[in-house]
């Protein structure tokens, strides 16, 4: 499944698809490189604009900070 096969609210790169409370799939700065995903839930939307080409920036119910590659 390609980015542009997804239904819209499952974009990861849209602010308005990411809601406190949601589960989803995030990588964390250190993990840029290898590319390991980290599931939670999100707590807060760090990111302030409404698109970001990597995913939108959220910290975790655990408090670890990364950008969303996934939801749910």
């Amino acid at each position: 499944m390609t980015d542009s096969d997804k239904r819209p609210d499952e974009n990861p790169q849209q602010r308005i698809n990411i809601k406190p409370g949601l589960s989803v799939n995030i990588i964390l700065k250190a993990d840029q490189r290898s590319g390991k995903l980290t599931k939670g839930i999100v707590k807060e939307i760090l990111t302030n604009s409404s698109y970001h080409p990597h995913g939108i920036k959220v910290r975790l119910e655990d408090g670890r900070v990364g950008r969303v590659r996934k939801i749910g």
